[in-house]
């Protein structure tokens, strides 16, 4: 398996390898950021990329989004992109040693994109950086795709096992994902335990 490093993650912006990144804000993650009311919510993106989703949030008014990202190119396009946002809330870390609370994490093809190793990990973390009845809230790949290099797919059986012991909640097949990935993404919707 190659390594997954901010070097790795950096050269994919510097030249444009990134297929995943489509563009603009993903139409599920859109319809669901339309019914929130409360502009408080302190909301993260972890692996946020380019993050047309922080974008979208800064622009309805959410004030306490924040974006951390292994590399730092797409912050830095981000700032470009958007000069209002916070810088602050643009955090050039590694998510596994994030520290803080937030009300809501967004899943947007970071899940998909971390060695497969780290996913107990990860849920882990994210029931501790959540505060008390907060939400992980996005698209997970439920389908194979790659086994040597993001990105890595799975099932929900699979992801199953890595959120009950911290979460409740749903994961259902997504019914308005982007062309592409159509029928091969589950939206969920999990609330911490």
């Amino acid at each position: 398996m190659i390594e997954l490093s901010e070097v790795f993650w950096n050269n994919k912006y510097l030249h444009n390898k990134t297929g995943w990144d489509l563009g603009e804000i993903s139409n599920p993650l859109k319809e669901y950021f339309n019914q929130l009311e409360d502009k408080n919510l302190r909301i993260l993106i972890p692996g946020g990329g380019n993050s047309y989703e922080a974008e979208y949030l800064f622009n309805k008014g959410f004030k306490n989004v924040f974006v951390v990202d292994i590399a730092e190119e797409p912050l830095k396009r981000i700032q470009n992109r958007v000069p209002n946002f916070p810088k602050e809330n643009l955090i050039h870390a590694d998510f596994f040693d994030l520290k803080g609370t937030f009300d809501v994490i967004i899943e947007q093809t970071f899940f998909c994109a971390i060695n497969p190793e780290l996913r107990p990990k990860y849920a882990q973390k994210v029931n501790e950086l959540l505060n008390d009845g907060g939400k992980l809230i996005g698209l997970l790949f439920d389908a194979v795709l790659n086994e040597d290099h993001p990105p890595f797919g799975g099932s929900k059986r699979e992801y199953e096992e890595y959120f009950t012991p911290y979460f409740k909640g749903s994961m259902e097949i997504c019914h308005n994902s982007y062309g592409s990935r159509q029928g091969m993404e589950l939206f969920i919707k999990m609330i911490k335990k």
